[in-house]
């Protein structure tokens, strides 16, 4: 790789498709259009004023929104939910202040935030190392909803969304490959081939009365290559309560299994319900056990803060020890663990304690700091601050599908929610006009990136990643904004 792309893929966060490294003529004109002058952003650690680069080489991600969240205290979602009991939500339009300026296949994309995870998982030689990290993994992977409220914006028909991260070490492609059901894929790789992760997402909504409940249907894959190993597993069941008075507040539960297609092993993670007084929120807890099924470990902490593994016999000991009355004790922040920071709200358990670190236990994950103005952004992360970030010169690159470019999540990005609320308004009745255009036309719509097909490991049905994006030939891309 030459310096000219070195620094090309610094400042946009983009790479070539060849994986011989030549600079491809498209970014060739992609650096045209920037400007791009290495020798002068080396010297400066800017180019026109954008995005600083570090001394490394590695382009510095915004740490704020261009405006802060805006309130929802004057608003009741109750005269729209009313009707709605028991229904499927996914076709009912809520105002834009419920949401948060995010399109749902960025939101999707969050699940690389721990991507060290996978990288540990490629460089462990031990079976068993590999499955604990899949599985801290795999619950990092909803921890970013963690006092996420907004509902991200229901992607067109078409939709896409790409991420580059040199300094993570991946790339990601997604689509919005149907509207009714709602379906997004998504494809993800290493940039070094060490790995692929893929799957579709059909998230399925319902109002219960007081809270929302959000069931995920399809199957995550991750194949880690130099293993020649595949996992695929299911999310939890996300559900938001006091949607109608009180502050609101989320939790996951339900049964995940990470199965390891090469091995036999299998992952059982329990995410636990709230319970009545609130002693079980947040808290995961499950095994790992062989093909012949002997637990080989037991998995504990809560997805909100931590997660920790011990041998079986070691955990049993302690559980007997505690249901006796012993001595519990409670891990510090000396300990390697964030305590979780659960505010107490009408309807809520009021949940003071920790996870409870049981000696000997090796800690597999924990969630990050988020930044201290977090809370006037959405409660966002670091990682979800910089997914919607568009600097000079990247519409000349992005397909024009990209979510980067709706009008509606960048006006209510910018605080323009009278704005972001026509727009909004108009992209849906643009999607309904094309939809009863293709109709009249007898026209099937076409995905452009993803395609129908069967999962290799499971069997089910599932979409496919068709390749071909990062060759960067939107020509036929469709007019959605």
């Amino acid at each position: 790789m030459n310096s000219e792309e070195e620094f090309y893929d610094a400042v946009t966060g983009f790479d070539s498709d060849n994986s011989s490294g030549d600079f491809s003529e498209a970014n060739h004109k992609a650096a045209e259009m920037l400007d791009l002058d290495p020798h002068q952003s080396n010297r400066t650690g800017k180019h026109n004023g954008e995005r600083e680069i570090q001394e490394n080489g590695i382009k510095r991600h915004r740490t704020s929104l261009p405006a802060p969240m805006f309130s929802r205290s004057d608003f009741s979602v109750w005269s729209i939910l009313k009707k709605c009991i028991g229904l499927e939500l996914s076709k009912i339009t809520m105002p834009i202040v419920f949401n948060e300026p995010l399109s749902f296949l960025q939101r999707i994309t969050e699940y690389m935030e721990h991507i060290y995870l996978i990288n540990k998982a490629c460089s462990h030689a031990n079976p068993l190392e590999r499955m604990q990290a899949v599985a801290a993994f795999a619950v990092s992977a909803v921890a970013s909803q963690w006092e996420r409220t907004g509902k991200p914006f229901n992607p067109l028909l078409g939709e896409t969304y790409e991420l580059t991260r040199e300094d993570l070490g991946f790339r990601f492609i997604s689509e919005q490959v149907s509207h009714h059901p709602p379906i997004s894929a998504f494809y993800s790789e290493g940039l070094n081939k060490d790995f692929v992760f893929h799957g579709s997402i059909y998230p399925k909504l319902k109002f219960w009365g007081k809270s929302i409940e959000a069931e995920p249907r399809g199957t995550i894959t991750l194949e880690l290559l130099k293993h020649n190993e595949a996992y695929t597993w299911t999310n939890p069941t996300c559900c938001v309560h006091n949607v109608i008075i009180g502050k609101l507040w989320l939790e996951q539960y339900g049964t995940v299994e990470i199965v390891n297609h090469s091995t036999g092993d299998k992952c059982v993670l329990n995410f636990k319900p709230c319970g009545l007084f609130g002693k079980e929120l947040h808290k995961v807890e499950g095994y790992i056990q062989d093909k012949n099924k002997k637990k080989l470990c037991v998995i504990y902490g809560k997805w909100t803060e931590c997660l920790w593994c011990t041998d079986p016999t070691t955990y049993e000991a302690y559980k007997k020890n505690e249901k006796r009355g012993g001595e519990q004790k409670k891990l510090k922040p000396s300990e390697d663990v964030i305590k979780s920071e659960n505010d107490e709200a009408d309807d809520m358990p009021e949940v003071q304690e920790t996870v409870q670190f049981i000696p000997g236990s090796k800690l597999l994950w924990r969630i990050n700091c988020r930044p201290p103005n977090s809370s006037q952004m959405y409660n966002f992360t670091s990682f979800a601050v910089s997914l919607n970030e568009l600097e000079k010169g990247m519409e000349a690159i992005l397909a024009p599908t990209d979510c980067r470019l709706r009008p509606d999540i960048r006006n209510m990005e910018d605080g323009n929610m009278d704005l972001a609320s026509k727009e909004k308004e108009r992209l849906e009745e643009k999607q309904r006009a094309a939809r009863k255009e293709r109709a009249k036309d007898e026209v099937e719509w076409q995905t452009r990136w993803f395609h129908q097909g069967t999962n290799p490991y499971t069997g089910t049905p599932d979409w496919l990643y068709s390749g071909g994006y990062f060759d960067r030939n939107f020509s036929d891309c469709p007019d959605i904004y």
